[in-house]
């Protein structure tokens, strides 16, 4: 897990995630995590590792010198520590969980081994579609959200209903193209989404990039499960390309080839939706990080002095998933 600050002393001060800063837990809750570890050292330092505003990861420093990861985290990624259990339970490398606390206002905090610092190169493609293969031999979990083909082809419409919430509060009001290919998507929603359920098809990741997996002298761990959902694997086949980046099928294309040649179903080559398979999965995953985004924007992190870079990123992203599905 990658390092950054120095560390952070802990003490009895320290406010919660209600207090809207999930990097400082109280220490009352991080004291308690240790203990029913049956952990006998103290908690004295933290030094933050990732941090944003609904979820953060800590390094800390007990008085018998070990380290551990503190990752707590608020609405909506509070099942991560189940998804974990579950992911572990069917043989998916996954940190090992030593303690689990769910606070009564919501938010998740989890005590984990620390798996020391991140490569500082990423997982090569052959490494990322091993994982993928370990992923998706893991069934659906009961719980976790369901994206069968009726809920991909609602997406647009759902993307389009959150930008007008925007709009409502007087937000996003200059982005009629925008509307314009979220309503090209939806036109083409129920055919394009057909062979959603083609393999793989069950657990899948969401956030899997590069940065989610931590390779050592124990082999590779995959990390990052606060998203997890059912549906289909291509989408995470789809995201291990940083979104930054313009959309690229042919990796994207090679990445399922690595996938079918290490283990995975051959069914993944297999055209859907009158597409091939590296289209369709480009497309259907830009429309759907387009909704996150969205959704975050209203719900999440309502913050309006990101639109701008929000909007943006959208709009490339919707560009990018009309040329793979409206084409």
């Amino acid at each position: 897990m990658t390092g950054s600050s120095g560390w952070k002393p802990v003490t009895g001060d320290n406010a919660g995630p209600e207090g809207a800063d999930p990097l400082s837990a109280p220490f009352r809750v991080l004291s308690t995590l240790v203990q029913s570890a049956g952990i006998a050292a103290r908690p004295v330092a933290r030094e933050p590792v990732h941090v944003w505003e609904l979820s953060a990861v800590e390094r800390i420093r007990l008085d018998d010198g070990t380290t551990f990861i503190l990752k707590t985290a608020d609405t909506p990624f509070t099942r991560e520590a189940e998804v974990i259990v579950h992911a572990s339970h069917h043989g998916v490398p996954v940190p090992t969980l030593r303690s689990v606390h769910r606070d009564p206002q919501g938010w998740l905090a989890m005590l984990m081994d620390d798996l020391g610092e991140m490569p500082e190169e990423d997982a090569p493609r052959d490494v990322g579609a091993q994982a993928a293969v370990q992923v998706h031999a893991c069934p659906a979990m009961d719980g976790l959200p369901f994206l069968d083909a009726a809920a991909l082809a609602a997406l647009p419409g759902q993307a389009l209903a959150s930008l007008q919430q925007l709009r409502d509060t007087g937000r996003w009001t200059d982005n009629a193209d925008v509307s314009a290919l979220l309503e090209q998507l939806a036109e083409v929603g129920e055919q394009r989404a057909r062979g959603t359920d083609v393999g793989p098809f069950g657990l899948c990741h969401s956030e899997f990039h590069p940065t989610s997996l931590h390779t050592g002298p124990k082999g590779t761990t995959i990390l990052d499960w606060a998203r997890a959902f059912n549906g289909p694997g291509l989408l995470d086949l789809a995201s291990w390309e940083d979104t930054p980046k313009p959309l690229d099928t042919d990796a994207l294309a090679a990445m399922i080839r690595a996938y079918v040649a290490t283990g995975g179903t051959v069914s993944a080559l297999a055209n859907r939706g009158g597409l091939p398979a590296e289209v369709w999965a480009g497309g259907w995953h830009r429309v759907w990080i387009s909704e996150w985004y969205l959704q975050q924007s209203l719900r999440w992190i309502p913050d309006p002095s990101r639109d701008t870079a929000t909007q943006r990123t959208v709009r490339r992203h919707l560009e990018e998933a009309a040329r793979c599905l409206t084409g």
